[in-house]
Order: C-alpha cells, then structure tokens, then sequence
C-alpha cells in the first residue's frame, strides 16, 4: 500500500502487515499513521486525500463551533483506536474556506469520508464516540 506522509506528502511504500508496525516516512522520518488527526489546508488537501493509501475521515470545524469543541476529542480517541483502518483528518473551515465551499459546507461539524480520493459519504453534527465508530462500520471501516 502506498501512504501519503502527513507531514511532507511523500509517497511510502508500506506492505498491509506492516501497517500496525508504526511506519515512518523514508524522507523525514515522521510516523505515516500517526493515531491522531492530520491537519488539511488548501495546499495539501487533494493531495492528501488522492494519495492517503486508507479512507479518510474528514472533519471540517470551526474554533468559535462549541459542538466542534465537544467533539474534538472524540475524533482524536476514534484516530488513537481506528488509526490503521482510517486516516483521520481535520480542516479549519475559517482558514480554509475555499476547501470547504468546494465540499459544499453548510453546518459544522461536518463529516466526510473519503475512499480512492472520492467522497462516499458525509454525515452532519457532533456525535460520540460509539456512533462515531458505528457510522464508521456502516460505511465498510
């Protein structure tokens, strides 16, 4: 499988078994499957999200959001437990506007998954951490 480092873009070569293995990045170094939320901004974006290797859950936020706060997190301890399965990804709607008018949002928390570089599915609101996991299981993670 091949991962996009979160850090540089870099694209690693890692096998399926060696997943859980922490991998890291052959040009800098840093962990490829951190267990945390990857921050997104219009740079990195579409490159991320094409060459993830994993789905990617999205999650587009606001500072001033209080249900984005109350989910914080809960997205973080979903990253921490499923961070082999789904890459987990963070976008500040407030700095990165054009991302998230290009995604069509229209209430945050938003959530967006992505497989393959495409959205298949999207779902609205604060949630916790088991119906997080169970929408998750839902869409195949």
């Amino acid at each position: 499988m091949e991962l996009a480092c979160p850090h540089c873009l870099a694209l690693n070569r890692v096998p399926d078994e060696r997943l859980t293995d922490a991998p890291k990045c052959g040009q800098c170094g840093s962990l490829l499957l951190p267990g945390k939320p990857v921050d997104l901004n219009a740079s990195n974006f579409d490159r991320f999200i094409a060459k993830a290797g994993l789905p990617v859950l999205v999650d587009f936020w606001a500072d001033w959001c209080g249900p984005c706060k109350m989910m914080a997190p809960i997205f973080q301890q979903v990253a921490a437990e499923m961070g082999t399965r789904v890459r987990f990804a963070k976008v500040d709607t407030e700095a990165n506007s054009q991302v998230s008018m290009r995604h069509h949002i229209k209430g945050i928390p938003s959530l967006i998954l992505f497989k393959n570089g495409k959205e298949v599915a999207r779902t609205s609101g604060a949630m916790e951490a088991n119906a997080l996991k169970r929408w998750l299981l839902t869409q195949g993670m």
